[in-house]
């Protein structure tokens, strides 16, 4: 990135820090990150998926929600990287992906779980 010169200078100086600013392409990735975690059922099975490895039949019971639907929030957390599988005979385990980036929003859904709903 090329060094932006603002209509208004505040004397913040923050024209140099704009050149380390990632591509509009980066922050996109980032969005679709939290997307992934915008929705509730999602975001259940992942906490859930952060803690043991299963199969969609039980996950499917553990929340409360038929099999195909775990399965379309399954196939979206895996194709997003945050969840991945294993095949063992006809059966495939899930789990949360071995990842800085899973681990860091399993952590974040920790902390906001204690700031949000702190009698649990």
């Amino acid at each position: 990135m090329t060094e932006k010169k603002l209509p208004h200078d505040h004397g913040q100086k923050i024209e140099k820090s704009l050149t380390c600013m990632p591509g509009t392409e980066d922050f996109q990735t980032i969005a679709d990150v939290f997307k992934q975690l915008g929705d509730g059922s999602r975001v259940r099975i992942f906490w859930l998926l952060c803690h043991c490895e299963e199969c969609v039949i039980n996950i499917s019971c553990m929340v409360d929600m038929s099999s195909p639907a775990v399965s379309h929030h399954l196939r979206q957390l895996k194709t997003s990287g945050l969840v991945t599988s294993r095949r063992e005979g006809k059966e495939v385990y899930y789990k949360a992906a071995e990842t800085e980036q899973a681990q860091l929003l399993h952590h974040v859904i920790e902390q906001v779980m204690k700031i949000t709903c702190p009698d649990l």
